[in-house]
């Protein structure tokens, strides 16, 4: 069963080294308008055995627009046009739309969507540093999300380098990015969705 990060993720701006992680994360939503970069996933079951491997592009701009290529190994694509969410399956040619809130919710996409109020739906905490990286703790507030806990992880070059969602089944979502390029100018087609001709639509 193909496991499905449904969340997108935004990425950071270059800080100065001795920032604490929950400043550069501040930073970054007052300083990032765009990005791009290519990442890979992991998802690994209670024991830390990894049951699921991708990898793609990604690419976001603020606020609400963003647009994630799988390419291996399957192709999909998760796009958010600033109103509505679009999940395609390629291998399916199965297209998901949802109002662009509904979908988000207590996420990460939520965390990094642009507002500077971050504390209002996640409490923050330093989390030490570790592998050359700064972590922080976002806990959501709300219980209503996909996501029990999300660490987040900081370098002084690139910004974010990597995530760990830990859901309510025990499951941990790990991202890493790289190539990464800050305020580019992506053209807005990026950002537009037409299903496929013969492709089943499904609303929620």
């Amino acid at each position: 069963m193909k496991y499905i990060l449904t969340v997108l993720l935004l990425l950071v701006a270059p800080l100065p080294a001795h920032a604490a992680a929950i400043d550069k994360l501040k930073t970054f939503i007052a300083a990032t308008r765009s990005a791009q970069a290519d990442f890979t996933q992991e998802v690994l079951d209670q024991n830390g055995k990894r049951i699921q491997s991708a990898s793609g592009t990604m690419q976001f701009q603020r606020p609400g627009k963003f647009r994630w290529s799988y390419r291996k190994p399957y192709e999909q694509l998760i796009v958010g046009d600033g109103e509505r969410f679009w999940l395609y399956d390629a291998d399916l040619n199965q297209v998901t739309v949802r109002k662009l809130d509904a979908a988000l919710g207590s996420s990460p996409a939520a965390l990094l969507s642009g507002s500077n109020e971050i504390e209002r739906g996640f409490t923050l905490t330093e989390n030490g540093s570790r592998e050359g990286l700064e972590w922080l703790l976002a806990t959501p507030r709300s219980q209503d999300g996909s996501f029990s806990r999300i660490l987040m992880a900081f370098d002084a070059q690139s910004g974010l380098a990597a995530m760990e969602l830990s859901d309510m089944f025990g499951h941990k979502t790990v991202l890493r990015f790289s190539a990464m390029q800050r305020n580019p100018k992506l053209p807005e087609q990026q950002f537009r969705f037409a299903p496929p001709k013969g492709a089943d639509v499904l609303s929620e």
